[in-house]
């Protein structure tokens, strides 16, 4: 990659500034050893979110709060998002981090708990976005969740899908991202799906459920 190339996305990954709401709760990322969003990706899951006026988003893995602050910012300002995460003391800290931007606490819901054991729970065609970043060995299994969480016109959407260049990578590769491989081809020979993949971040795989 040209350095040019490699300054043009660095501006465009740091474009959209982050307040001191957002880097209080990466920095409570960073000291659990949670891995958060870019600024980038936090962006695109704005925007993502914005495009479909959402009012009903999923989000599997809460973490402290980064994606779920940027995925409120573009929502209705009637609409709750619904955030699931096996360590309730992780949704502790983003409850603080909603809080202090000023969200209403009923804009968001937080269910703790295995993702797969919570999801099949959530209505049929009952959301606008499905935000995947949780364990990476099961995507396909969230790719089928989502599937049926969306309603027509709705996007699903996968962070973390380049596994640090691992993914388009030679030579014998961990389970997670032969998993990663696997859900990059599934969503784009699906015919229920219009994807696209954005080079952000790690890699931000969407897809609009026809």
């Amino acid at each position: 990659m040209t350095g040019n190339r490699q300054t043009s996305w660095a501006f465009a990954d740091a474009y959209v500034a982050e307040d001191e709401v957002l880097l209080w709760a990466r920095e409570r990322a960073r000291e659990a050893g949670l891995r958060s969003v870019s600024s980038g990706t936090g962006s695109a899951l704005r925007l993502l979110a914005a495009s479909v006026d959402a009012k009903a988003v999923a989000e599997i893995g809460t973490g402290t709060g980064v994606s779920g602050i940027h995925l409120l910012h573009g929502m209705r300002p009637d609409g709750v998002l619904t955030t699931v995460d096996p360590e309730p003391e992780h949704q502790q800290f983003a409850r603080q981090a909603f809080r202090a931007c000023g969200f209403a606490s009923n804009r968001a819901r937080f269910i703790p708990g295995r993702a797969l054991d919570v999801l099949p729970r959530l209505a049929d065609a009952g959301y606008d976005l499905v935000f995947c970043d949780g364990d990476r060995q099961e995507v396909m299994e969230y790719l089928a969740e989502s599937l049926r969480l969306l309603r027509p016109g709705g996007l699903v959407v996968f962070e973390g899908v380049f596994a640090n260049g691992r993914t388009v990578g030679s030579g014998p590769q961990p389970t997670e991202v032969l998993r990663q491989r696997e859900l990059l081809r599934a969503v784009r020979e699906s015919q229920e799906l219009v994807p696209s993949l954005l080079p952000v971040g790690d890699g931000l795989l969407c897809a609009v459920k026809r």
